[in-house]
């Protein structure tokens, strides 16, 4: 199978060439690199070119300028990429010497689409903070077991539980998945999509070093009871209607897949519960009735990211 590595960087000089040699340096080797750059505007380019002039791998080098953000970033290197399998690399991290040799020992059986890991989480100097990924997602046993058995959607109907960095997906979901739809983060679609086929396993190892340096575009942190009570305590701004919306073009997008019948009906229950929580009023008080209703019908539980725990959240958060 051909493998592509799939790169979105802006100015990731610091690290960038740690990653590329772990990419380089893999015990099954890749086939093809791509990356997209944000108009960077230190040395990430010269950084990638200085690296690859002794290498005979295919390298296609995309240019954003204007820059597209991190998800347009991102397509732009996946919709470029033209091996089998394609595995997504963030500009600051460290493979694993077997990253790509266990992705494919995954994605051979052609039942699956997609694929993610465990990661150690490192700090700006390379030296473990000794956390675990998935355990910083706070993913537990049982979570861990239905995903990989590929009965992934439920969970994902509640909360992406894949990271990006650790992912490897063949050519057949990019082609099934994008484009990305507004208000979406491209690795949790792409999850997402190939959850509610029934397609998306977990590999519970660490495969990667998953940097955090507080210059992260999308990092982790631990969970910690003071950061939930701020999540609670947060202004409610425009979070409400973005998942109502989302909530929305994933149904539409299921409509159009083979996807079984009860979790289209799922979906199109997400998408009312998030409409409906969109739609709470701005009075505290007055918003009880229609929190008490979605959680007597186990809403909460089913589709909240942080399950009954939210209704603290709609209740108690400011405008």
């Amino acid at each position: 199978m051909r493998v592509s590595v799939a790169i979105a960087t802006r100015n990731g000089a610091r690290f960038f060439d740690e990653q590329l040699q772990s990419i380089l340096t893999q015990t099954r080797p890749v086939d093809e690199l791509v990356v997209s750059d944000d108009a960077s505007s230190d040395a990430t380019l010269d950084i990638l070119e200085r690296r690859l002039s002794e290498s005979a791998l295919d390298v296609t080098i995309l240019r954003n300028d204007p820059p597209l953000g991190v998800v347009g970033n991102f397509t732009n290197a996946l919709a470029a990429c033209t091996g089998d399998v394609i595995l997504l690399s963030d500009q600051d991290d460290v493979w694993h010497a077997d990253r790509v040799a266990a992705s494919l020992a995954v994605l051979e059986d052609e039942h699956w689409l997609a694929m993610h890991s465990d990661a150690r989480l490192i700090d700006t100097t390379g030296e473990p903070i000794g956390l675990k990924l998935l355990d910083a997602l706070e993913v537990s046993p049982m979570d861990r077991s239905r995903i990989a058995r590929g009965d992934a959607f439920p969970l994902f109907l509640r909360r992406n539980l894949a990271t990006g960095a650790t992912m490897a997906i063949r050519r057949e979901l990019r082609d099934l998945a994008l484009p990305v739809p507004v208000g979406w983060i491209h690795d949790e679609w792409l999850a997402i999509v190939a959850a509610s086929l029934g397609r998306l396993t977990l590999v519970d190892r660490q495969l990667i070093d998953y940097r955090q340096h507080g210059a992260n575009e999308i990092g982790v942190a631990e969970p910690r009871v003071a950061t939930k009570v701020r999540r609670v305590l947060a202004p409610r701004g425009d979070r409400n209607r973005v998942l109502a919306e989302r909530s929305a073009s994933l149904e539409q997008r299921l409509s159009g897949l083979d996807v079984p019948t009860e979790l289209r009906a799922d979906a199109a229950s997400k998408r009312r519960f998030e409409a409906a929580r969109a739609a709470l009023p701005r009075t505290r008080v007055l918003r009880i009735p229609g929190v008490l209703r979605m959680l007597s019908r186990g809403e909460y539980a089913r589709f909240a990211s942080r399950g009954r725990a939210d209704v603290l959240r709609d209740l108690l958060q400011p405008w």
